[in-house]
């Protein structure tokens, strides 16, 4: 058993994912980048993330999408966006940008939107002394108008979870999309501590397609809490602090860049 309580690689945590079969049908197939993975996901679900191995913050994270129709690919980095008349330009341009560094490709999920931006929900499981793995809040994160990831920390806007689930859902599927946030979460934990017994907090990336199916599409092993102090409610961020304070970490929570959305 490993005495690591951090995990850096987004290939590793996804693997640890891969080894349950519950988790495992909840996780976008993800492979490692080259020019055949690239292809087969492409040909496959037409849109596709690419992301470095070992990042945060959504810095390095692109967006592909293949129009059969027009014969395009077009590539999303930050605001900005170039289109290419032949996968090979493109992948090119790609190789070019990355270099060297390792890139992970992942199916991309059609998730659902709130006023046309792309939204998904940071779930974050703490460990505690003598009660084991709770799950200590729930944010929604709307992406910037501009952009295609979500993070705070790329101006993304946050909301209670539970409120902008319900604009979007309705209340029915709202209460069993948050049910299901916590089973997702438990039993990542749980997966987790197996290899990684240290560990102590989690935060997991998750995103609802527009059939209302929850997919994992990260886990954070040193999971930043500050989309939690842009919440009204202050509560969910007193109880990660609570937590976080027991297994010895404390947070340094400056959190300029992310916006309040409400809720």
């Amino acid at each position: 058993m490993s005495k690591m309580t951090a995990v850096s690689s987004k290939w590793i945590k996804t693997r640890v994912l891969a080894g349950s079969g519950f988790l495992s049908a909840h996780i976008p197939t993800t492979l490692r980048l080259n020019r055949g993975s690239l292809i087969e996901l492409l040909s496959r679900h037409g849109m596709v993330y690419v992301k470095p191995v070992s990042g945060s913050c959504g810095v390095g994270v692109m967006r592909i999408d293949h129009s059969k129709v027009k014969g395009t690919w077009s590539v999303q980095f930050g605001t900005k966006r170039r289109i290419f008349t032949s996968f090979q330009k493109m992948y090119s341009w790609l190789r070019t940008r990355v270099k060297d560094t390792p890139y992970l490709v992942q199916r991309g999920i059609h998730v659902l939107r709130h006023k046309g931006r792309p939204l998904d929900f940071r779930v974050m499981i703490q460990k505690g002394k003598r009660i084991g793995w709770r799950v200590t809040g729930k944010a929604a994160r709307v992406a910037h108008r501009l952009k295609a990831v979500t993070n705070g920390s790329q101006g993304g806007s946050i909301y209670g979870a539970g409120s902008l689930l319900k604009r979007t859902t309705g209340h029915k599927a709202t209460a069993q999309l948050l049910r299901k946030f916590d089973r997702l979460a438990k039993s990542t934990a749980k997966r987790f501590a197996r290899t990684y017994p240290r560990m102590r907090e989690l935060g997991l990336d998750i995103a609802v397609d527009k059939r209302r199916r929850a997919w994992i599409l990260e886990v954070n092993t040193r999971p930043d809490p500050c989309p939690f102090t842009k919440l009204a409610d202050s509560s969910m961020l007193r109880n990660i602090i609570r937590y976080a304070r027991g297994y010895g970490r404390t947070y340094r929570l400056q959190c300029g860049k992310a916006k309040r959305g409400g809720g």
